[in-house]
C-alpha cells in the first residue's frame, strides 16, 4: 500500500507540475498521471487499483464536504431569482439535450438518463481558476455565476441519489421517484435545519476551547458521522459529506476549518482524479474520437445558450449573462462521480466513461479561449439586434445598477438580511438554548477535577 501511494504521489506531482508550467488545470494532469500508471497503458498494474478506488472514495467525500463549506445561505439569498432561474434553465436545458442524444445515438434509456446527468454540470473549481487567471474574480456576473455553480453542486448530489434508486429498480417509477423526492426533501430540511440550530451555537459556545487540531477532528467526527446517517438513511455517503459541511458552513469557524481541510482535500481530490484517469484506455480515445466531439460541442453550445438565457430570465444583464454561460463550457467533476457510480452500479455501458472525461479534458482546456470570446461576440451582438432588443438590453442594465445601489446603501446602513434574520431567530429559540446550556454544562463539569479521597 505505501509503494502504491508512493508511485501514485510521485507521478501525480510530477505531472501536474508539467500541466502547472503548460498552465492548464493541475485536474488534468492528475487525470493524464492515472493513464500514466492505470493497466491500460502498459497493460500491467503499477499500483493495485483496489486501493486507489477506496481512497478515491474517500477523496469524493472530502470533496463534497469542502463543497459543502463554500455554500452559504446569505449569499445564495443575496443573488435573488438569478441563482433558481440560471440554475433550473442550465440542468433541465442540459438533461433535455443530453437524454436527446443519448437517445440518438442507439443508448437505453439508462445510460441516456446517467449521460444527461453527466452533462448537466460544470466545473466549480476550473469556472473559478479561470475566472481567477483571467482576472475577472471582481467581475459582476461572479457573483451570480458562484450561486448557480452552489445550486449545481446541491441538484449533482440529489441526482447522485435518484440515478442510485433508478439502477437499483431498474425502472423509472414516476410515482415511485416522486415518492423519493419527497423524502429526500423532508430529510434534507429536518438535517438542515436540525443542525443549524445546534451546531453552530455549540461551536460558538465551546470556541475558547478550539485550537486547530480539536476543530479538524470535531469537523472531520461531525462528516463522518453525517455520512453514517446518510447511509443508514438509504442515501448516498456523498450526501451527508455535503450537508455537513453546509450545516458547518453557517458557522464562525467556517472559514478556518476550510482552510484546515485544504491539504486535506487536496491529496484526497487528487488521487480521485488519478483513479478516474486509471480507468481510461488510451486506444479506446482513438475509437471514439467522434463520440468524444459531438458531446464536447454539445456541452459547449448548449452550456453558452441555456446559461445565457437561464441568466437573462434571471434578470442578469445580457452581458452578464453571457459571460457565464461562456464559462460555463465545461464538464464538471460531479460528471466523473456520476459516470463511477454508474459504474459500480453496473448500469452504463463502459465505453461513455472514456467519451465522458476525454470530453472534459478537451472542454476544461478549451474554457478560457471561449470565456474571453465572450465579450466579441457580446459587443457583435449588441451591434446587430434591432433597435427594439437594444432598448430592452440598455433598460436591463440600468435596473441592475440601481439593485446594486440599493444593496450598497442597505449594507451600509448594516441592516440584517433575510437570511440573517431567519437564522437568529432559530438559534434563540427555547429547545436550542436548552440543549447548548446542557452541553456546555456537561462539558464544564467534566473539565472540574475530581475529588480525591484522602
Amino acid at each position: 500500500m505505501v509503494q502504491d501511494l508512493y508511485i501514485l504521489m510521485i507521478t501525480a506531482g510530477v505531472v501536474s507540475l508539467l500541466f502547472k508550467l503548460l498552465k492548464q488545470p493541475v485536474v488534468l494532469g492528475y487525470i493524464v498521471a492515472g493513464v500514466l500508471v492505470g493497466p491500460n497503458l502498459l497493460g500491467e498494474n503499477i499500483v493495485n487499483p483496489e486501493h486507489v478506488k477506496d481512497w478515491g472514495e474517500i477523496g469524493v467525500l472530502f470533496v463534497l464536504f469542502c463543497i459543502g463549506l463554500e455554500f452559504r445561505l446569505k449569499n445564495l439569498f443575496a443573488s435573488g431569482k438569478t441563482a433558481f432561474v440560471g440554475a433550473a434553465t442550465i440542468i433541465l436545458g442540459m438533461m433535455v439535450l443530453g437524454y436527446g442524444v443519448g437517445c440518438l445515438a442507439g443508448l437505453n434509456n439508462m445510460n441516456s438518463l446517467f449521460l444527461a446527468a453527466m452533462l448537466c454540470m460544470s466545473s466549480t473549481t476550473i469556472v473559478m481558476k479561470a475566472v481567477d487567471e483571467a482576472g475577472l474574480s471582481k467581475a459582476r456576473f461572479v457573483k451570480g455565476a458562484t450561486s448557480i455553480l452552489i445550486l449545481e453542486d446541491i441538484v449533482a448530489v440529489v441526482l447522485m441519489v435518484l440515478l442510485s434508486n433508478i439502477a437499483i429498480n431498474k425502472s423509472f417509477d414516476g410515482v415511485v421517484m416522486l415518492k423519493t423526492i419527497g423524502v429526500l426533501a423532508a430529510t434534507l430540511v429536518v438535517w438542515f435545519v436540525v443542525g443549524i440550530l445546534i451546531i453552530p451555537t455549540i461551536i460558538r459556545k465551546v470556541r475558547p476551547y478550539l485550537n486547530d487540531e480539536t476543530l479538524i477532528i470535531i469537523s472531520l467526527g461531525l462528516c463522518m458521522g453525517m455520512v453514517l446517517t446518510a447511509e443508514q438513511a438509504g442515501f448516498s455517503s456523498a450526501l451527508g459529506a455535503f450537508v455537513m459541511g453546509m450545516v458547518l458552513a453557517e458557522t464562525l469557524e467556517s472559514h478556518r476549518i476550510e482552510k484546515l481541510m485544504a491539504p486535506l482535500k487536496n491529496v484526497f481530490a487528487a488521487i480521485f482524479f488519478v483513479s478516474v484517469g486509471m480507468m481510461i484506455d488510451p486506444v479506446s480515445l482513438g475509437t471514439y474520437w467522434s463520440s468524444i466531439l459531438v458531446v464536447a460541442v454539445v456541452v459547449i453550445l448548449g452550456m453558452i445558450l441555456f446559461g445565457t438565457l437561464g441568466c437573462w430570465w434571471g434578470g442578469e444583464t445580457l452581458k452578464d449573462s453571457m459571460q457565464t454561460g461562456f464559462s460555463f463550457v465545461q464538464i464538471g467533476e460531479f460528471s466523473f462521480i456520476i459516470a463511477t457510480l454508474g459504474n459500480q452500479l453496473g448500469v452504463i455501458d463502459p465505453a461513455i466513461y472514456p467519451i465522458i472525461v476525454a470530453a472534459s479534458v478537451l472542454t476544461t482546456f478549451l474554457t478560457p479561449y471561449i470565456m474571453k470570446a465572450s465579450m466579441p461576440c457580446y459587443n457583435f451582438f449588441y451591434k446587430h439586434v434591432s433597435p427594439r432588443w437594444r432598448d430592452n438590453i440598455d433598460h436591463r442594465e440600468q435596473q441592475v445598477e440601481l439593485a446594486e445601489q440599493t444593496i450598497a446603501s442597505a449594507k451600509a446602513a448594516h441592516t440584517p438580511s433575510v437570511a440573517d434574520k431567519v437564522q437568529h431567530a432559530l438559534r434563540k429559540t427555547i429547545i436550542t438554548k436548552r440543549i447548548v446550556h446542557l452541553f456546555v454544562t456537561n462539558m464544564t463539569e467534566n473539565d472540574k477535577p475530581h475529588a480525591t479521597n484522602v
